[in-house]
């Protein structure tokens, strides 16, 4: 079988309703299997193929953290722009659903394409699909992936490497900070081939007084051994 055949079809396969209803629970729900293990290896080794990509940052350079990651130029493979797409779709009325619960206005269009044509017309112009390597020591502050004034809600992260084999620690974090209470943590092994799909910004959150605004940040506990590699799939494009 030819890698990367029928990718949006994988995702439309994966189990949504569960899905959806780990995203309103806790922000974060991670799929089932998405990618096999060549695949995963094959995305991986494009990290040495340095003319893919439009910038490389070293984290600890910007106090983000240790490790680096890799920002793809254009154009972006088809398999990850496939995959951008098909997030999208699913995840589009969860979104929209979102902005209504707390009486935002709703900037989506139907279709990936479009969303992006918007965002370039506002300025955001450059793709933001990146491959993250970490090694021992390594790690991820916690952050937000923003880069503009246009940005959807949700994002997704898959796993290329298989935790407690090809590397231990290095946790995905995500903390939610609640209103008038202690903030809550999410910690998510991440396992090889599957997606997380988590909040970009902030999510809505049912309380006494109806709906209300979670800010949530992300970031990555720090590697113990091995070689961690993930692809990062934001889905709007940055100024």
């Amino acid at each position: 079988m030819d890698q990367f055949t029928d990718l949006p079809a994988r995702v439309d396969s994966l189990d949504w309703p569960a899905l959806i209803e780990g995203i309103n629970t806790s922000g974060c729900a991670q799929t089932g299997p998405l990618l096999d293990e060549s695949e995963c290896k094959e995305i991986a080794s494009w990290y040495a193929e340095v003319g893919r990509f439009r910038s490389t940052i070293d984290m600890a350079r910007y106090r983000f953290g240790q490790g680096e990651y890799r920002y793809f130029r254009d154009p972006v493979p088809d398999p990850i722009t496939a995959m951008r797409a098909a997030f999208y779709r699913q995840l589009l009325p969860v979104a929209r659903e979102w902005a209504f619960n707390v009486g935002d206005h709703a900037p989506w269009p139907d279709t990936f394409d479009e969303w992006i044509e918007l965002c370039h017309d506002g300025g955001q112009q450059r793709p933001t699909p990146i491959l993250l390597s970490y090694g021992p020591g390594d790690w991820n502050a916690l952050h937000r992936d923003l880069y503009g004034e246009l940005v959807f809600p949700m994002q997704v992260v898959i796993g290329l490497d298989k935790p407690h084999i090809d590397y231990t620690g290095g946790e995905f974090m995500m903390v939610e900070q609640r209103a008038r209470a202690q903030s809550k943590g999410t910690v998510t092994v991440l396992e090889q081939g599957h997606s997380l799909i988590f909040t970009t910004r902030e999510r809505p959150v049912r309380s006494a007084r109806g709906w209300s605004r979670a800010p949530v940040r992300h970031g990555v506990s720090v590697v113990k051994s091995g070689a961690r590699r993930t692809l990062g799939l934001v889905l709007h494009d940055a100024e």
